[in-house]
């Protein structure tokens, strides 16, 4: 009854008390004799009431766990960021309801086609929490949308984040909306909003989660799918920046996961355990305009993320066609072998798994190969020949 009454946050009246549920309970409690005296007893519960509301306190959404102060910190932090990645395409500014984008620029196109992408950063959360270091994970979620409307032959034009938190900190959230705006930076896409989501009780208060959606543009006529592949059509594979957004459950697996086991240096990997793993996802999109702006063709392309070569190389394939991948014809970075080694993990399950090496592959015409490699250092990436496409069943061979 109490609770209630502070909830309504009132004093009840004389009247009101004598004859209510409250005066009963105290005549209950204190005997008969409270009926010759029910004004005493109203005025008794009135203070009653006081007391309890003086010592719970008044209700509101910061002591239900929500600061809306924090937000508005946190939005003014990020906008120096944010500024950063306009394209003079965006017509509405950061804290709006929505963000608007104008498609003029694309007219010129016979005909233009949207495509979208969306991904969150999974597991890999966990190492930035242990780190505490939160301005590189948001390239990571980029990453995984761009690169996969690159594989498409989209250019990227815009990204929405999503953060939900236990907690709004407003530096540490300005630092993950770095990440995020270094990410869109590197791939010439506008951060046109986002949302920040405190969740108290649903999350411990040090945990965010980190969730992105890019929309990207393609002449429909250069959306890459592969069905022009042919057998003899030669593979480039893109260098990794290590393990990128991918199979960091395993990862929990293989390592201790604690301050001292990450900050360790290795020499084999030139730098802690921590930094090696916490390295962002490449992004491609740069490499893949250089290669179209180079007058090559893409056939096919594949951005192996999780499931490895294994479950991403097919997709870029039609019925008929197999890719072969010599895993001899480029560098495996050391991170992975590391993780084999310390983790026991079976050769064919890494592939099933990481990307080993090769964030991007791609086929192209034997034709266009040198030109093709000479786009892609352009732009700042690592190309190798990997391998070839050859008839047979739709599916990836690696020798």
């Amino acid at each position: 009854m109490y609770r209630w009454l502070v909830g309504n946050l009132r004093l009840w009246s004389v009247q009101e008390l004598v004859s209510s549920e409250l005066f009963d309970n105290h005549k209950s409690i204190h005997g008969e004799a409270v009926t010759t005296n029910r004004e005493i007893v109203a005025i008794h519960l009135n203070i009653y009431l006081l007391v309890y509301v003086l010592a719970a306190g008044t209700m509101d959404y910061k002591n239900a766990g929500v600061d809306i102060e924090a937000g508005y910190k946190s939005v003014e932090l990020m906008k120096k960021y944010v500024q950063g990645t306009m394209r003079p395409e965006v017509l509405t500014n950061l804290g709006g309801f929505s963000g608007a984008f104008s498609i003029d620029a694309f007219k010129n196109m016979e005909k233009p086609t949207l495509v979208s992408g969306t991904d969150g950063v999974g597991t890999k959360l966990k190492l930035a929490f242990i780190m505490d270091k939160h301005d590189t994970i948001g390239i990571d979620c980029v990453a995984m949308c761009v690169n996969d409307i690159a594989c498409a032959g989209g250019e990227p034009l815009f990204f929405l984040d999503y953060i939900a938190c236990g907690k709004n900190i407003p530096e540490k959230i300005a630092d993950i909306v770095s990440g995020v705006a270094e990410g869109c930076k590197q791939s010439s896409a506008a951060l046109i909003g986002g949302e920040t989501a405190e969740h108290p009780g649903l999350m411990p208060e040090d945990e965010y989660d980190l969730a992105g959606f890019a929309v990207g543009v393609v002449d429909e006529k250069d959306i890459i799918t592969g069905k022009e592949l042919k057998a003899g059509d030669v593979l480039i594979g893109m260098a990794s920046s290590g393990v990128h957004s991918n199979g960091f459950s395993l990862v929990r697996k293989i390592f201790k996961m604690d301050a001292e086991t990450l900050n360790e240096y290795h020499e084999e990997l030139g730098t802690t355990l921590g930094d090696a793993l916490l390295a962002p996802t490449r992004i491609y999109v740069k490499a893949l305009r250089s290669i179209k702006e180079a007058g090559v063709r893409v056939k096919a392309c594949s951005h192996i993320t999780g499931g490895g070569f294994y479950e991403n190389v097919p997709r870029m394939l039609p019925e008929g066609k197999r890719a072969v991948i010599e895993k001899a014809s480029y560098p495996i970075p050391p991170i992975f072998t590391m993780m084999a080694r310390e983790g026991n993990v079976d050769e064919k399950m890494m592939y099933n798994t990481y990307n080993m090496g090769l964030g991007m592959v791609l086929a192209v015409d034997p034709a266009d190969v040198d030109k093709t490699m000479d786009a892609i250092r352009a732009a700042g990436d690592t190309p190798y020949v990997v391998g070839k496409i050859e008839d047979g069943e739709k599916g990836v061979t690696l020798c």
